[in-house]
């Protein structure tokens, strides 16, 4: 089934060009169905790529998909244009009143800083809070989980002596995890950022559990109980050139990024990077939307908050 997204969106094009199948809006008013509404809280500056990478992911699927986009308000992005976020971006005040059967929280580049010093934190807040009473289930990346962990279960964040950059192997450590249903023994994820959260305070929390880990990268996957509430600290969306991309950024700007590991051939820049993500991603995507959106929201989804 297609993923229902904005006439107009650039991803539009990038997506029908791989043979996703996309639906605008125009042909779903045809239809008489509820897709699952999912509602993307961008953080990153890249807000056109990342649009299109969860797109992509969300939309391959057998499930349709309602794609609403969303930005914060107590901050103005600088490397979309204006009319691109006016076009197709909402906002909390635009949509506190509704209900979502799930939202993704991205990453954002702000991950050297305290929490509370971050220009829209205390907004992020308020949307976490009211994701509880008004969506089924939240998936968090990157910062978007580091922060999520803060804010509901007060677990923090650390400095790592130096970047985390690469594609890192994972494994499975919770028994039958449906999150990672399918998964193999070992699999990989990009991971790319300069803080992360120790297991041990982690395992101090009741809550949570802990469903697979990196030796190197450290936990990748934990959610609550009921899955209402799941953490991924890596980068499974990434397309196969975005580490390349973010690596080229950083040497142009003069910061001593080494090559990310496990990525390029023999480390080789001039190669092209090897892809060992990109089917784990898509089963954990599916295996998100099928087990823990699709098969658990109310069809009616004015009842969350008596759920909760």
């Amino acid at each position: 089934m297609p993923i229902k997204i904005p006439d107009r969106l650039p991803a539009r094009q990038i997506l029908e060009d791989e043979n996703i199948f996309v639906m605008t809006e125009h042909r779903a008013r045809t239809q008489d169905m509820r897709p699952l509404r999912i509602l993307l809280l961008n953080l990153m500056p890249t807000k056109i790529a990342t649009e299109t990478q969860l797109s992509r992911l969300l939309g391959n699927t057998p499930l349709q998909v309602e794609l609403t986009l969303m930005q914060v308000e107590s901050h103005v992005a600088k490397n979309t244009s204006a009319e691109h976020m006016l076009a197709f971006y909402r906002t909390f005040s635009d949509v506190k009143d509704e209900n979502f059967d799930g939202m993704v929280i991205t990453g954002a580049p702000v991950e050297n800083m305290p929490f509370e010093e971050v220009e829209y934190w205390d907004e992020l807040c308020r949307i976490m809070e009211w994701s509880k009473s008004h969506v089924h289930s939240t998936f968090h990346i990157c910062w978007g989980a580091q922060a999520g962990l803060y804010y509901h279960f007060g677990i923090g964040k650390r400095k790592l002596d130096k970047k985390l950059f690469g594609v890192f192997p994972h494994k499975v450590i919770y028994r039958n995890p449906v999150l990672l249903r399918g998964f193999d023994d070992v699999f990989y994820v990009p991971h790319s950022r300069y803080t992360t959260v120790d297991i041990e305070d982690m395992r101090k929390e009741p809550r949570l559990k802990i469903l697979s880990v990196s030796d190197k990268a450290g936990v990748y996957a934990s959610m609550t109980q009921n899955g209402r509430q799941i953490f991924i600290t890596g980068h499974s969306e990434y397309d196969p050139d975005t580490l390349r991309n973010e690596y080229l950024r950083d040497r142009n700007a003069g910061l001593d990024t080494a090559v990310p590991e496990n990525y390029f051939p023999d480390d080789d820049p001039e190669r092209d990077p090897i892809v060992r993500w990109r089917g784990h991603a898509n089963l954990l995507y599916s295996n998100w939307l099928n087990y823990f959106v699709y098969q658990t929201t109310p069809y009616d989804l004015t009842t969350l908050e008596a759920d909760r």
